[in-house]
């Protein structure tokens, strides 16, 4: 983050969401020492010794500015317009939790981690929706095999080839549809396989052992979504985000009504799969011939 944006994010804390000087540190001192706990998950002693600060003072002031930080939501998260639909995955992030409860938080690794399921468009910025995930008819998200490939989210074929490296060299050129469809799966989904890079590259405190209370890990969480969007928003220009082009923004609107609520396999949908996937093999091939 430069200073030009660290100026923008004080200047947000201050005035929104009602962040204050004290006689013992002022605004940029503890929103510094903020983003240098999540940009390099350092323990309390590390800050008391680079700020000349107290352990009282470090760790307060670490829950005050998480706290608001989440109050100004509204200001950094970036909303879906209307029908323009994204990518989504889960991600795990490792937590500390009580011995009772780590049963639950479990993962097929054995580590003791939260699933994030997060939703990303072509910029890499963390998405919302006010009512939820739901999704306009005619319209899906792109997700991996581990979802069902229902009406709102088109998923790859399961047993065939899927990774973009699987795909390089004319030798290793898809052979028939579905081969197709899940290499341009693929390459479309690589924006939110690279979001989560870079998300957690930006801020370390993501990647190690948190020793955080559950409920503090999980603001955390959602602070480093939030300050992610605004490092891309003000920072036209960042060594680990490509800039990508967002295509047309003029899309049509629909009633909540059209919503898709439920998630359930259906044939149609997979045959609805089947005849997209056919139809950009054969464009493929024409275009190749």
């Amino acid at each position: 983050m430069d200073r030009r944006t660290s100026a923008i994010l004080c200047h947000l804390l201050r005035n929104v969401a009602g962040l204050s000087s004290t006689k013992i540190v002022d605004v940029k001192e503890v929103v510094a020492m903020f983003l240098h706990v999540l940009a390099h998950d350092v323990k309390n002693r590390v800050i008391q010794r680079e700020f000349v600060r107290s352990d009282e003072t470090v760790s307060r002031h670490f829950n005050i500015v998480l706290l608001v930080v989440l109050r100004v939501y509204e200001e950094l998260i970036k909303r879906l317009v209307p029908n323009r639909l994204g990518m989504f995955n889960g991600m795990y992030i490792k937590v500390n939790v009580p011995a009772g409860d780590r049963p639950t938080f479990r993962t097929r690794k054995g580590e003791i981690a939260t699933n994030v399921l997060r939703v990303c468009d072509t910029k890499e910025d963390a998405l919302s929706q006010e009512n939820g995930l739901q999704v306009p008819k005619e319209y899906y998200y792109l997700c991996d095999a581990g979802y069902p490939n229902t009406e709102g989210f088109l998923t790859s074929y399961r047993g065939k080839r899927y990774h973009l490296q699987e795909w390089r060299g004319a030798a290793n050129a898809p052979t028939n549809a579905k081969e197709y469809f899940n290499m341009k799966h693929s390459s479309a989904r690589n924006v939110i396989e690279r979001a989560f890079g870079v998300l957690k590259g930006r801020w370390v405190i993501l990647r190690g052992k948190s020793y955080y209370p559950l409920q503090v890990q999980c603001r955390t969480i959602l602070a480093c979504a939030l300050l992610h969007n605004l490092i891309n928003r003000e920072m036209t220009y960042c060594e680990d985000v490509d800039d990508m082009d967002e295509g047309d923004s003029t899309y049509a609107t629909t009633t909540a009504s059209e919503d898709i609520h439920y998630i359930e396999t259906t044939n149609e949908w997979s045959q609805w799969r089947d005849d997209l996937a056919e139809l950009m093999f054969t464009d493929w091939q024409l275009r190749n011939a």
